[in-house]
């Protein structure tokens, strides 16, 4: 009989060839194979990396889409399988330092109902904002006025994205992490049904988090131990993809959860994206075009009340 692993580790894949490798193997040089299982979640890659796991990484679990079934659907797939107490959600662009999973073991094991984001550091070891509260319509405000980069602001109101980089120095209560890392009771992600499936990309931690939340679990970020994640890597085109996937998110979870606000978030958003325009117009014009689409995206049928 196999040992039940304390930590399960779902991957979602999508033509990640070489970045996934990175991943993998800096989970397998952790020494800690008695604790953990490894499982990777593919959505129809075209790259080969599911032939190349299955012929260098035998101990890792494949489960292979014939679709792109998005993030959320995918590591739903994962959980479902997992046999572990706890399970991390993670990017297959991450990089994973050495003793970090064991560090992680250790300290979860002194928590109940929490959900744990940690440290995201960028390859060139600057802090990658992680973590922030809830999305009410005066942290989107200031957000898009660029009132939240103002530091008597920052003090007096929790900005919806945490972007000061000291912040991530010190263990915080936040409201919601981000699923590049992010690690939780396997019970509690069953009991509330996991990611909404509904949400293809972007976002879906944010109202996982909520939905948790709501039940009684709380949310930490941890300054230590740390990751590296290349973000954006896992994505064409990082920046397009954040900034529409980040307009979608928002629509989708008031959409869900504050149906009645949701005319004035589009018009908050309306307005952030044209400022944007303007403020971009001439230094950026790709910059321009992403909030350009963006601005159709709000107003697009698929986003009406």
């Amino acid at each position: 009989m196999k040992n039940t692993p304390y930590l399960s580790i779902i991957i979602v894949n999508f033509n990640t060839y070489k970045l996934i490798t990175n991943c993998l193997d800096s989970i397998i040089n952790q020494n800690c194979s008695k604790n953990i299982e490894i499982i990777v979640v593919d959505n129809a890659s075209s790259d080969d990396s599911v032939k190349l796991i299955k012929e260098s990484y035998p101990l890792v679990k494949i489960i292979e889409n014939n679709d792109n079934l998005g993030f959320g659907k995918a590591n739903n797939q994962g959980v479902a399988q997992a046999r572990g107490t706890w399970i991390m959600l993670l990017n297959s662009d991450t990089i994973i330092p050495k003793g970090t999973i064991n560090d992680l073991i250790t300290k979860l094991k002194d928590q109940k109902n929490e959900i744990i984001g940690i440290k995201l550091l960028n390859q060139n070891n600057t802090i990658q904002p992680s973590a922030g509260y809830f999305p009410s319509l005066s942290k989107i405000i200031m957000q898009m006025l660029f009132i939240d980069d103002l530091p008597l602001i920052k003090r007096i109101i929790k900005p919806y994205q945490q972007n000061t980089s000291s912040f991530y120095n010190d263990n915080h209560e936040v409201d919601w992490v981000t699923g590049a890392c992010i690690l939780m009771l396997k019970n509690n992600y069953d009991f509330v049904g996991g990611f909404d499936e509904k949400i293809f990309m972007y976002g879906e931690e944010v109202d996982l988090c909520y939905r948790l939340k709501q039940n009684g679990c709380g949310v930490k970020y941890w300054a230590e131990p740390f990751i590296y994640h290349l973000k954006g890597a896992s994505s064409v085109d990082g920046f397009k993809a954040a900034i529409i996937g980040e307009f979608q998110g928002l629509i989708t979870f008031y959409q869900k959860h504050y149906s009645q606000n949701l005319k004035i978030l589009k018009i908050i958003l309306g307005l952030g994206a044209l400022l944007r325009v303007i403020v971009f117009g001439m230094i950026s014009p790709n910059k321009v075009t992403v909030y350009k689409q963006a601005l159709k995206i709000i107003y697009s049928k698929k986003y009406e009340n």
